[in-house]
């Protein structure tokens, strides 16, 4: 097997990023198409096959999917094989020794953990499985909430989700980073503890099961990527910002291992 670079996997994420589902929320970071284009075209002309295997945190699924068809259609030979989960478990893999070539990260955090360069306060193992040279903040994304169908709790920002017709909220496990921002955003507004004293929180694995909780109307509201609230096609009522979290977005962050 031949891998491509990632020189021309982020030229096809700038090139079909534009018409995917991120649009709605985030953008690309600049990579020059007609290289990265030229690149992966000569690669392939080869005759041989050229595979990229990505692990991608689980909110890109439909972006990246979209992205994989456009490049291959345009690249005859070139294919890719994604895993989609969360960043946590997708660095628990990796670092189990699945095979690889480029980890989309949806936090920093997971990222560290994995590159040799990165502080001993987060890498605290030492690992050494990235090319630290090759990280670049590849998207943008941001953090919101969104409420099912009709909206029957009337939810209206994270300051409601505190008040009694609230009954039920979905977040992502704190080990993710969409969990991780949740749990800063509740902190940060004093509502925290008295949701899990209330039981009111129900969380997911990766940010697609806490979206599908919304979808299914299980909770009154979750906590979400705007990209993911914008594929399955729920109401956004409130975004974070600066006042609710430290960290004003979350960073899909992309390297080659």
């Amino acid at each position: 097997m031949k891998k491509i670079s990632r020189r021309s996997f982020l030229a096809a994420a700038g090139i079909a990023g534009a018409a995917a589902a991120l649009t709605a929320c985030g953008s690309s970071s600049s990579v020059s198409s007609v290289a990265g284009s030229a690149a992966a075209s000569s690669e392939a002309a080869s005759g041989e096959s050229v595979e990229l295997i990505g692990f991608a945190a689980a909110s890109l699924t439909e972006t990246l999917n979209a992205i994989a068809e456009t490049y291959s259609a345009e690249n005859p030979g070139v294919t890719f094989r994604f895993n989609f989960d969360s960043s946590g478990t997708l660095k628990t893999q990796i670092q189990e020794g699945a095979d690889c070539d480029l980890f989309l990260s949806a936090g920093q955090k997971q990222m560290n953990q994995l590159d040799s360069t990165a502080s001993a306060d987060v890498n605290t193992e030492g690992l050494d499985f990235v090319d630290s040279d090759s990280r670049v903040d590849l998207l943008e994304n941001k953090v919101v909430l969104a409420v099912p169908e009709g909206n029957p709790a009337d939810i209206q920002s994270f300051e409601d989700i505190g008040t009694d017709p609230c009954k039920r909220i979905a977040l992502g496990n704190e080990d993710v980073p969409v969990g991780s921002y949740s749990v800063e955003i509740l902190t940060n507004l004093g509502i925290l503890d008295e949701l899990e004293s209330g039981n009111k929180i129900t969380y997911g694995s990766n940010v697609k099961e806490v979206t599908t909780q919304v979808s299914e109307a299980s909770v009154d509201a979750g906590v979400v990527y705007c990209t993911d609230a914008f594929s399955a096609g729920l109401k956004v009522v409130d975004e974070a910002t600066t006042v609710s979290y430290t960290h004003l977005r979350a960073h899909e962050t992309s390297q080659d291992l």
